[in-house]
């Protein structure tokens, strides 16, 4: 499988790494908290990793580390404006429960 961005996240990502200057891409990872067990973490990288694992969708590199991958193997990551809100959503088909506040999420 792999990882893939819809045009809006793409669109979101070009433009603020355009606004920066630099950077190479993003990276997408889920670290161990909340009230599910674990969370998304997206940052926007200037290197990348030896052991990156890179995917390009819509000429936007997506950089994981190689122990995220087996939770996040097909996400499709969204940008989104839900009224004043805006911010990136994942679609991920590996997802078995959210917790009430949408910080955190079980596989």
């Amino acid at each position: 499988m792999a990882i893939t961005l819809t045009e809006a996240a793409a669109r979101h990502v070009t433009r603020y790494l355009s606004k920066r200057g630099k950077g190479v891409g993003v990276r997408l990872g889920v670290k161990t908290t909340g009230c599910s067990g674990l969370a998304y973490k997206l940052e926007y990288v200037d290197d990348q990793e030896p052991e990156d694992v890179i995917f390009e969708d819509h000429g936007v590199k997506v950089l994981i580390d190689p122990k995220s991958l087996a939770y996040i193997d097909g996400t499709q990551l969204d940008f989104v404006r839900e009224g004043l809100n805006e911010g990136f959503k994942f679609l991920n088909p590996n997802e078995r429960d959210r917790c009430g506040c949408g910080e955190s999420f079980r596989i």
